[in-house]
């Protein structure tokens, strides 16, 4: 029973933890009416929270397969009772930089759940769960829908001090319910980055996350004071959109990992970029509030189920290293929230609009979707070569001409011939000489009237012996129809025929 609540309580951890993270921007239209907050400023007070967020993703993905996640979310939890505190009490600007630093702890949580979740469901299922758990970013918008509303009956102030509140209950919850025998690891971190970092889907994933997630951070962090000063909305309505905003990314969230256990993951995220690309050239246009609408509610489609796939892709490429890898892409997707508020707040500043920055956007996603199309294709050559070097019969591949341009390890094996001393020959150099001209003809034929010959011939090794084999020739046509390649598959089959003699 204990292994079975962890999913529904380390999700609700993660909906606290987000409802404390972006606690700032929540309340930013009632706080700046207290607390004086220069105007190019306040993006700083935004954003602030998000570089701890970030970087102790990485150490708390770690230290989750070392301690278990219920000691880390308590740990976590309790930390976050002195921000808290801090900001209930700020009266200046450098006070809500210091107090939301450290509100960045609850951003960091999400990688101690996206390692320990995982521990308790079969791998075809890891999709569909991390999806339910990232689900818990909904936080963002339970905070920034119910703060306003509450900040409105009782004051900034007295908002804040709720949260202590649930911060003490969520504590006491994981005290009592969080799972105390959790599967360890205990690999060195050293270790663990060092078999990584040299790998490109890493960087690629953090690429990929750094948009999708950071993107979900940015507009839920931007939103809330922006609608309000652009299109001159109500404090608590433009609450409401952004928490529209936040809800549609958040259920997109699962679906995206359950699409991803059933559907090619990589295809999931081309539909993706493609949608971002088109969004973010609509919003550099600086449209009505209706397009507006449009165009962040497409984002938050995107960024869901592209936070939902990206976290079904990362247990597949790196199964023994999961932990500290959701460690480094969840980090960079927090950083990914961290810096465009700050670009658009300076190019609004230059420029007295926001075109710029959501054209960068488009440009970004644009190249991302090249990406994701260009691992595809890798993935396809990765695997046809695995299967290429596999397996247990010989391939040679020849072009048109009949110049041999490839051979895999068993042929090798089987022939003698080193791959640098047959590519760029001729088969012929194979030929035992026991088969006459009439052979070979009659072998072409079938080739040019089915695509194809299949037989038994006599060819030669490298030290001279001859071998009965095998073989199969196909021909590889292009889309036009016409032959540019000849690929032969063949074993060794002179035993058998000697034992059944």
């Amino acid at each position: 029973m204990n292994r079975k609540i962890q999913l529904p309580l380390q999700t609700v951890n993660l909906i606290a933890g987000f409802m404390v993270w972006v606690l700032i921007s929540s309340l930013l239209p009632f706080i700046k009416e207290d607390i004086n907050i220069p105007a190019d400023k306040l993006a700083w007070v935004t954003a602030v929270p998000v570089i701890l967020g970030s970087l102790l993703r990485i150490p708390l993905g770690y230290l989750t397969n070392r301690f278990g996640a219920r000691k880390l979310f308590i740990i976590c939890f309790l930390i976050l009772l002195f921000p808290v505190f801090y900001i209930a009490h700020a009266s200046t600007y450098v006070d809500l930089l210091v107090g939301g630093l450290f509100l960045g702890v609850g951003g960091a949580v999400f990688s101690v759940g996206v390692t320990s979740v995982p521990k308790y469901y079969p791998k075809e299922r890891h999709g569909f769960v991390n999806g339910i758990y990232g689900a818990g970013n909904i936080g963002t918008a339970v905070s920034t829908f119910a703060a306003p509303v509450l900040a409105s009956k009782w004051g900034w102030t007295l908002t804040v001090q709720f949260y202590l509140v649930l911060l003490a209950i969520i504590v006491i919850a994981n005290l009592f319910l969080g799972d105390r025998r959790e599967t360890k690891e205990r690999t060195k971190l050293s270790e663990q980055l060092k078999s990584i970092y040299k790998n490109e889907k890493l960087w690629l994933f953090c690429l990929f996350y750094f948009i999708t997630f950071g993107s979900f951070v940015a507009f839920t962090i931007y939103l809330p004071n922006f609608l309000v000063s652009n299109f001159g909305l109500e404090k608590v309505d433009a609450g409401i959109r952004t928490a529209g905003f936040i809800v549609l990314a958040t259920l997109m969230r699962p679906v995206g990992g359950w699409l991803a256990d059933r559907f090619h993951s990589l295809k999931l995220l081309m539909f993706v970029f493609g949608g971002y690309t088109l969004s973010a050239m609509l919003l550099s246009f600086a449209p009505s509030i209706q397009l507006y609408t449009l165009g962040c509610l497409t984002i938050a489609f995107c960024a869901g189920m592209g936070n939902g796939v990206i976290f079904k892709l990362v247990p597949s490429y790196f199964p023994k290293q999961a932990g500290i890898v959701n460690g480094v892409v969840s980090a960079m997707g927090g950083l990914g929230g961290f810096f465009p508020p700050l670009i658009l707040a300076v190019l609004f500043k230059l420029t007295g609009h926001y075109a710029i920055g959501f054209m960068a956007l488009s440009e970004v996603a644009l190249a991302s979707l090249v990406l994701v199309i260009w691992m595809y294709y890798q993935d396809r050559l990765s695997m046809s070569a695995q299967v290429l070097n596999s397996t247990a019969e010989g391939i040679m591949i020849t072009d048109k001409e009949g110049k041999i341009i490839s051979v895999n390890p068993a042929f090798s094996e089987l022939t003698g011939y080193a791959p640098e001393e047959v590519i760029g020959k001729n088969p012929n150099l194979l030929k035992s000489g026991l088969q006459d001209q009439n052979f070979y003809k009659k072998m072409w034929l079938s080739i040019e009237e089915k695509g194809y010959w299949q037989g038994e011939i006599w060819n030669r090794r490298k030290d001279g012996r001859n071998y009965l084999e095998w073989l199969t020739i196909s021909a590889i046509k292009n889309e036009a129809g016409e032959i540019n390649q000849f690929a032969g598959m063949f074993s060794d089959i002179t035993h058998y025929k000697k034992k059944s003699m």
